[in-house]
């Protein structure tokens, strides 16, 4: 049998599976990061529209927190069009997203008490379908909430994004409970990218990719985004070796 009659009955059998399961047939839209090396983890090459994506930073601090929130602000920036940000704090600083490539003109905050206010907002955003993108700000996601969020954003077509944000320590626990969430990210600081003078380079982050729905997990020290909300793929610091032996150590 040839390789493109091979392809077809594959193809065919894939629509067949869609129209059973009762979503339909057509080609899902990704958002590439337009790193190989990452989308090659991710089905369809890519981050996918219609679904709800997780970040959080690799510790409870707030410079891993706000890595997470750039890491996010990047991905909204390279969708097109306006992007809703949900969150119970007011303290997102506009100039840095600006920085990651999201530019104040496209963004539309909204402010909630407490994180059921997040949930609420973010499904309205995600199910009116004239968003990009919608990010929201929580510390937890139950998994009927996350179901919730994933349903509205595969209806409407919408990318969905929570930034999970920890007030205390205990609270960072809740990242490993199952959600419904499509991938599943963790961002933490490292020594910036070195300079040939005296300087501080580009920003530099592990990205782990701690779940995708019929995917491997994976890493990556990457660099931050740029002005057009860009990533780039970083070669190996010199003290990987060690912050992977104290990862696992803390892990065990």
């Amino acid at each position: 049998m040839s390789h493109a009659r091979t392809s077809r009955l594959i193809d065919d059998l894939r629509e067949r599976i869609a129209h059973l399961e009762g979503g339909s047939a057509r080609k899902a839209v990704t958002l590439p990061f337009g790193v190989p090396e990452i989308d090659d983890h991710l089905p369809g090459g890519g981050l996918a529209f219609g679904a709800l994506h997780e970040v959080a930073g690799g510790g409870s601090g707030t410079v891993d927190g706000a890595a997470a929130a750039l890491f996010a602000a990047g991905i909204a920036a390279r969708s097109k069009g306006k992007v809703l940000w949900c969150l119970t704090r007011p303290d997102l600083f506009a100039p840095s997203v600006s920085q990651a490539g999201l530019h104040p003109d496209r963004v539309v905050y909204c402010e909630g008490e407490k994180d059921e206010d997040v949930l609420a907002s973010m499904e309205e955003g995600l199910s009116f379908g004239g968003f990009a993108a919608v990010v929201g700000e929580l510390v937890r996601l139950p998994m009927t909430a996350s179901r919730r969020l994933h349903l509205a954003a595969e209806k409407s077509g919408t990318l969905g994004l929570v930034v999970r944000r920890w007030r205390r320590q205990n609270e960072a626990s809740d990242y490993g409970n199952p959600t419904a969430s499509t991938t599943r990210w963790r961002v933490s600081v490292l020594p910036s990218e070195p300079l040939p003078v005296a300087g501080v380079g580009r920003a530099r982050w592990l990205a782990e990719l701690m779940r995708v729905k019929a995917g491997e997990c994976a890493e990556f020290e990457i660099g931050a985004p740029d002005a057009k909300g860009r990533i780039c793929l970083l070669p190996l610091s010199a003290d990987r070796q060690d912050t992977s032996a104290w990862r696992g150590s803390r892990a065990s």
